[in-house]
């Protein structure tokens, strides 16, 4: 084993996997402020479900949520959450703070690399100094920086920490080299050496922005042919037989990357005088669509409908419910005067309750009768629905409203309306 000491700065989906993939190789320490967080990883419990129970008890990867035990490590990789505020204005509070548990604990040689994602500059322009003035040290001389962007996938078992290529961007020569050897050992997908920091710090933001946009273009002209009455699954099912069409699927893009990125390179530009017209756009069309399939249910309903929601986590067979979108559909219901209960298998109750007010359904044994029920996220337990479930989840003649498209071809009850997107 490589006897670099390594400390990991923040144990959520990106840090975890990460310090478990570099403790097969490092001596690696994982440190977040949640004590109980800290306390479940040790009892072999990952609630993000990212590492499994067995690997995580076999890991040497030494967990702590004691600042004091992080001190002297030549490698820091903080990757800590980094949100939009109320105003989708950039929030580098977790990533400041983080860069305070660092300085306080490193010493002369240190190397710290970020994985947060952030627009160019944040690393050299604001968590460099914010590192000098707490810990004294000289960046660049006492103390190096690094930037390698994270590109975890919440539930994507193929494309692993431990596979996929990793950018890496050292402060010298010398840290980019370092950077690729440590990140080397522990993917199989290779190392790319970004020409500097800023401009991986740039290829990561546009990599979510990218994907917004053109899920922005899909979700505009689902509304299009909606007035046309056509599905845009068919649609895509006909367009995607040409070799160069790019598939992107409809519907509510929420989640820590793609719902928050674009805001953080939009307001890079405008601090560089520019108006940044397709990111913003992009922004708007995707932030309406929960608002909008509201809409389009509510229309078909009669006043105070009871109304299934399945599914509360921003994607399928993920407990992630960072900036859940399904939440805006239904806010929009309820303002609509319509009943709305929420089932989700994979959402933590405690969580939903805290972070958006909802109480969940704890099953579905016993319900029914509803007057609506929308599949909203495509989770394995909604796939596995038959005629016999709709029979008893909906009353006749109400409605099944498919936002993902996951019940295409599936023998609807007689009796029941079908709405899709």
């Amino acid at each position: 084993m490589n006897t670099t000491k390594i400390t990991v700065v923040g144990l959520g989906y990106v840090g975890l996997p990460l310090a478990v993939a570099l403790a097969r190789h490092f001596p690696t320490t994982g440190f977040d402020i949640s004590r109980p967080r800290i306390g479940e990883l040790q009892k072999g419990f990952d609630r993000t479900d990212e590492v499994a129970p067995a690997s995580l008890r076999a890991s040497t990867l030494k967990l702590t949520a004691e600042p004091g035990d992080i001190a002297g490590a030549a490698v820091y990789i903080v990757t800590v959450p980094t949100p939009v505020d109320a105003a989708n204005e950039p929030d580098l509070r977790p990533v400041i703070s983080a860069c305070g548990s660092v300085a306080r604990a490193m010493a002369k040689g240190a190397v710290v690399v970020f994985e947060s994602t952030v627009y160019p500059g944040v690393t050299e322009d604001i968590c460099g100094p914010e590192l000098e003035r707490i810990s004294g040290l000289k960046c660049g001389v006492d103390f190096f920086l690094g930037y390698s962007p994270e590109r975890i996938n919440p539930g994507d078992r193929e494309h692993t920490v431990d596979r996929i290529t990793k950018v890496v961007a050292g402060q010298t020569p010398e840290v980019t080299r370092l950077l690729s050897k440590v990140y080397g050992s522990v993917t199989s997908g290779g190392v790319f050496e970004a020409a500097s920091i800023r401009v991986a710090e740039a290829a990561k933001v546009i990599e979510n922005s990218q994907r917004d946009i053109n899920i922005a273009f899909i979700n505009e002209i689902t509304m299009i042919f909606q007035k046309l009455g056509i599905s845009i699954y068919d649609v895509l099912d006909a367009s995607a037989t040409k070799w160069n069409f790019l598939k992107f699927m409809p519907g509510l893009v929420g989640g820590h990357c793609i719902g928050v990125d674009p805001f953080y390179l939009a307001r890079c530009a405008q601090d560089n005088g520019l108006h940044p017209e397709i990111i913003l756009a992009g922004r708007r069309i995707n932030d309406g669509m929960g608002p909008w399939i509201a809409g389009q249910v509510s229309e078909q309903l009669a006043p105070k409908s009871r109304i299934l929601m399945l599914g509360l986590t921003f994607k399928e067979n993920v407990p992630d419910l960072r900036n859940s979108k399904v939440v805006d559909v239904i806010g929009a219901l309820r303002e609509r005067g319509h009943v709305v209960d929420v089932h989700d298998p994979f959402a933590d109750p405690a969580e939903a309750s805290h972070e958006y007010g909802e109480t969940l359904m704890p099953s579905l044994d016993g319900a029914g009768g509803y007057d609506c029920v929308i599949g909203a996220v495509p989770h394995a337990a909604y796939l596995a629905f038959t005629n016999e479930t709709f029979s008893v989840l909906v009353r006749p003649g109400g409605l099944v409203a498919d936002v993902k498209g996951m019940w295409r071809g599936m023998d609807i009850p007689d009796g029941v309306r079908l709405w899709r997107l």
